[in-house]
């Protein structure tokens, strides 16, 4: 049987100062969410492993992920945070090359004034030089950046890029366009996967359903095909919005109408191929 990996979740310990994007409306995240959380839960969820991702912009948050990933069997890889736009970046990088849970990079470009961040000529010069790394970079941006993110990856047709949040629609407003022939042609870059997560907590966190989210889920299916999609928690931020295992049940739920194979790629394979894990 297939192994199952949640493709993207996050842990911290939690601080007002170094946690500023957890409002008054997250509660629920004020406090800290560590391995021993998160595997009580994938086991609940029937989940083997995890690819653990940045949720704050320093190294030390990084180490601190491979840390705890060379603890935890479950936490198969990392993505973490690097100054990638920083001059120093490959000598930076020099120590984690005896790190193998480093798996990928990302930068927070959704958190950026500049809406054209991710075309920087800084930041291009980092990516470059993380060609040929084998390293992945995963792209966190809202639906509007789409743009710039299909010329961005237009540019790279040697480099992994992994799309996290299905580019974060506007399920909320029930808005399709121009977020989905967007997604139609960035999914024309092969090197380009889609995370099938983050969307509930782009709709109405209390009043979201299975048939809100599937116009969304049709659309991803449509543009990448089944096998380069990969179903991911958003866990713990997916808490203001949906349980764990509730999550995993509504995409369970709507793939169960793919074959096996197609179902063993979104809900793992996938995820152990592109990160190598």
């Amino acid at each position: 049987m297939a192994e199952k990996i949640d493709a993207h979740h996050h842990l911290w310990r939690y601080t007002a100062d170094e946690y500023g994007w957890i409002d008054e409306s997250m509660q629920k995240l004020r406090r800290d969410f560590l391995p021993e959380d998160l595997v009580q839960e994938m086991k609940a969820a029937g989940v083997d492993g995890a690819v653990a991702v940045q949720a704050r912009q320093t190294l030390d948050e990084t180490r601190w992920l491979l840390d705890l990933a060379d603890e935890c069997a479950a936490i198969r890889g990392v993505v973490g945070w690097a100054p990638i736009a920083g001059e120093d970046f490959p000598a930076v990088m020099e120590e984690f090359e005896d790190r193998p849970k480093l798996k990928g990079l990302r930068h927070v470009i959704q958190g950026e004034k500049d809406e054209h961040y991710i075309l920087r000529a800084d930041f291009n010069a980092g990516i470059r030089s993380m060609q040929g790394s084998g390293l992945v970079y995963d792209i966190l941006i809202y639906e509007r950046h789409l743009p710039q993110t299909i010329e961005f990856v237009e540019e790279y047709p040697e480099q992994v890029f992994v799309l996290d949040h299905v580019a974060k629609p506007l399920i909320r407003e029930s808005v399709m366009e121009p977020w989905a022939a967007r997604m139609r042609e960035l999914a024309k870059r092969e090197n380009v996967w889609c995370k099938v997560s983050g969307m509930v907590t782009e709709a109405d966190w209390a009043a979201w359903g299975p048939e809100t989210l599937r116009p969304y889920l049709d659309l991803v299916v449509e543009a990448f095909g089944v096998k380069r999609l990969m179903a991911g928690s958003d866990w713990p931020v997916c808490l203001v919005a949906s349980e764990y295992g509730r999550w995993f049940e509504v995409l369970h739920q709507y793939f169960a109408q793919f074959t096996q194979d197609e179902q063993d790629a979104v809900f793992g394979e996938t995820a152990a191929q592109v990160y190598r894990l």
